[in-house]
């Protein structure tokens, strides 16, 4: 499903910025819930029939192909309706709906395809999006043109060449993927740490994950709101990053000296808990801030590519996260995966805080002193 969103999201992107919000929202949440309906009726497992996994791949690829379509097209339309002043709030809420969601089907899900089968999970899951699409169909429209106009009026002229030819929009986009990998292996992997390493039972796990959902729910609302108020998105992703850097260094060092007595020792084990879902909430907390700052730079008309771009920097990353950390697992166990975290944190700080166009000023001084000059 990663790969299938990552494939399709600059293309949805694209056609976001043509088409605009509305009509790209109703079509991908519309097919979206077929595609979920199909799966249902063809792809769930029953007690006389287990489906290949041909078609399960199959169905989560459609799946993420076709529902890749929501995440620019709704990052576009808080751009259009939302000034600058207000856009870090909007998009942080905008983002809180991946948490979100991820805590409420930690909660759900599990239940219902234990009691009712994973027809009836896929069904659910088809609902929900058919809600979802009427609920764009009654809210979602254009915004006035005057209200546009006057945001407009309010922030720097977006680049003239677009987003895929704006090198600055490139390493945002490129910070973005990468600081998603470590956020990625505790959403994927955390769980399994937990039971494998820790020895932690089913209700521990769960709320570990449901605290992590949950706070980085809250943090991104809250950095919204500071961050429209103090006007420092960057230097915010900056210390988001640092933060997450020093985490995870802890966490592969406390895992490293707990070793194999991990399960003999309660204060670690609570320890191990505590610091796995501050790292998450932290590693989480950055999201809209960054998507802010990247839709700002290259302006409300073209959000929708630089969206896509960023969302297929993430969900690539979404793919290939679970895949690598089986491998590093087998090199040097749990500690190895956790300094990796650290040092994709690491890297992408430089990334996410674009660098000022400092020599198209200079070259405008330097126009303007020739032509007083002469």
């Amino acid at each position: 499903m990663g790969l299938g969103i990552a494939v399709s999201e600059l293309p949805w992107g694209l056609l976001t910025d043509r088409w605009g919000d509305r009509p790209v929202l109703l079509m991908g949440l519309g097919s979206t819930a077929i595609a979920l309906l199909a799966m249902a009726l063809w792809a769930a497992p029953s007690a006389g029939h287990i489906p290949g996994l041909g078609w399960l791949a199959a169905g989560l690829l459609l799946v993420g192909l076709l529902g890749g379509s929501v995440n620019g097209a709704s990052g576009r339309a808080v751009m259009t309706w939302f000034d600058a002043s207000e856009r870090g709030l909007a998009m942080s809420i905008r983002q809180t709906a991946v948490p979100l969601g991820g805590g409420i089907g930690a909660l759900v899900l599990p239940y219902v395809a234990l009691h009712f089968g994973f027809a009836a999970l896929y069904g659910l899951l088809a609902l929900l999006c058919a809600l979802s699409a009427a609920m764009s169909w009654a809210w979602v429209h254009e915004p006035p043109i005057a209200p546009r106009g006057k945001a407009g009026s309010t922030e720097a002229a977006a680049p003239k060449s677009g987003p895929l030819r704006d090198a600055r929009v490139w390493r945002i986009v490129a910070g973005i993927g990468i600081l998603c990998a470590p956020q990625f292996a505790v959403l994927s992997f955390g769980t399994v740490f937990l039971h494998d390493f820790g020895h932690a039972g089913f209700g521990v796990i769960t709320a570990t994950m449901v605290f992590t959902q949950i706070g980085a729910m809250v943090m991104r609302v809250w950095s919204g709101r500071w961050t429209d108020r103090r006007r420092n998105r960057p230097a915010y992703l900056r210390a988001c990053s640092g933060l997450s850097v020093l985490l995870f260094a802890g966490l592969a060092l406390l895992v490293l000296l707990g070793g194999a007595h991990a399960a003999d020792s309660v204060a670690l084990r609570i320890a191990l808990v505590v610091l796995l879902g501050v790292s998450g909430v932290c590693v989480s907390a950055w999201h809209g801030v960054a998507y802010t700052e990247l839709a700002t730079l290259a302006g409300a008309a073209r959000a929708g590519t630089a969206l896509g771009m960023a969302n297929t920097s993430v969900f690539l990353v979404c793919f290939v996260t679970p895949f690598s950390i089986p491998h590093l697992m087998a090199l040097q166990g749990w500690p190895l995966v956790w300094l990796a975290a650290s040092a994709c944190a690491l890297v992408a700080m430089p990334l996410l805080v674009p660098r000022p166009a400092a020599p198209a000023n200079d070259q405008n001084v330097a126009k303007t002193a020739l032509s007083r000059s002469t």
